[in-house]
């Protein structure tokens, strides 16, 4: 039996997922493995495959990782793994093997999503062999896009999360003011701010802020204690505590807290300005869809009204924006659907 590999490795999470060429999308064998545990990538798949022990042989294989890959070589953004593309084909005796950025794997994977893995924001008006684009908040912000080659989309990666955020309030103004100021940053990005972390910070600011409203936005002791560890902790060691932002987005939705609603608002609209950013950047007429962990887990929060305003307040522009059809993407593994995609695709080629 010939056999794919595909693979999602964050700095947190290495998702690794073996199926027949047949029935390349089954996630019949399947593990998740905390990546901080391993000192690369080789020992993970090895383990993966010994565990699972299935007879066939491992034809191809492709591995989305978060951070850029140039030349066959990634450096994780969140872990200090450095990956090799020659190397990972001699360790592994895999004779396709490659890396793609992860965000490049979620943009694979938009085609094999099914109707109802999708959720429509605004329906706009699709347009046949246009541009496409997809931007996800979760650890970081993704951003990339596809243009359409040879019938099919071939997918273009970015680093654009990491471009300076634009403050279009005088609360965002005064956010900016106090990350610069608390962190000593030259600059503050949309990746700082449109991200799990830019929920804590957020939350964090509306918290400090010298206001007559700190009475209803007071802090509730779940997540004021779950704060209180993240900011004690480095990056590197936040794996293995309670994330802030879930029980933040939680308490939003539950309507538990006013300082979580507040920042949940907060966060939504900066979400969806940049969105709508990216939407003037490339055209998307094909469709700009919200991949990312936090799009799909607060599907209420992005629906009332407050992301989509954010998307189309862009002046002279706001028109043609509207003309984009916008979707969140439900299902949480479209970057390993993606990665199997393309490694199906090597063995096409």
């Amino acid at each position: 039996m010939k056999l794919l590999l595909a693979g999602d490795i964050g700095g947190t999470s290495t998702r690794l997922r073996l199926a027949p060429i047949e029935d390349w999308r089954s996630h019949q064998w399947e593990r998740i493995y905390a990546s901080q545990d391993f000192p690369d990538l080789a020992p993970v798949v090895q383990s993966f495959l010994a565990e699972l022990n299935v007879s066939g042989e491992v034809v191809a294989a492709c591995f989305a990782v978060a951070g850029p890959v140039v030349g066959g070589v990634a450096k994780l953004q969140n872990l200090a793994w450095q990956l090799e593309t020659d190397r990972l084909i001699k360790s592994l005796n895999i004779p396709n093997l490659k890396l793609i950025n992860d965000f490049a794997a979620v943009g694979y994977g938009l085609a094999h999503l099914r109707p109802d893995e999708l959720h429509v924001l605004q329906a706009g008006e699709v347009v046949a062999d246009a541009p496409q684009a997809v931007i996800g908040a979760g650890t970081g912000l993704g951003q990339g896009y596809l243009i359409p080659a040879c019938g099919k989309y071939e997918v273009l990666a970015s680093e654009g999360g990491h471009s300076d955020f634009a403050a279009r309030t005088p609360l965002e103004f005064e956010l900016v003011e106090y990350l610069m100021e608390r962190d000593d940053l030259d600059h503050v990005s949309y990746d700082r701010l449109v991200s799990g972390r830019g929920i804590v910070n957020m939350y964090r600011f509306l918290r400090d802020r010298p206001t007559d409203e700190v009475s209803p936005l007071a802090d509730i002791p779940e997540i004021a204690e779950a704060v209180k560890q993240w900011e004690k902790t480095t990056v590197s060691d936040r794996a293995h505590l309670t994330d802030p932002a879930v029980l933040i987005a939680k308490a939003a939705q539950a309507g538990t807290s006013a300082l979580a609603r507040a920042t949940m608002q907060m966060f939504v609209s900066a979400y969806g300005a940049e969105a709508g950013n990216l939407a003037l950047k490339f055209l998307p007429r094909g469709g700009l869809y919200i991949a990312g962990g936090i799009a799909a887990k607060n599907l209420p929060l992005l629906t009332d009204g407050t992301f989509m305003t954010a998307f189309g307040q862009k002046g002279r522009m706001r028109s043609l924006v509207a003309q984009i059809p916008v979707a969140v993407v439900l299902n949480s593994q479209v970057g390993l659907i993606g990665a199997a995609a393309q490694s199906l695709d090597m063995l096409d080629s």
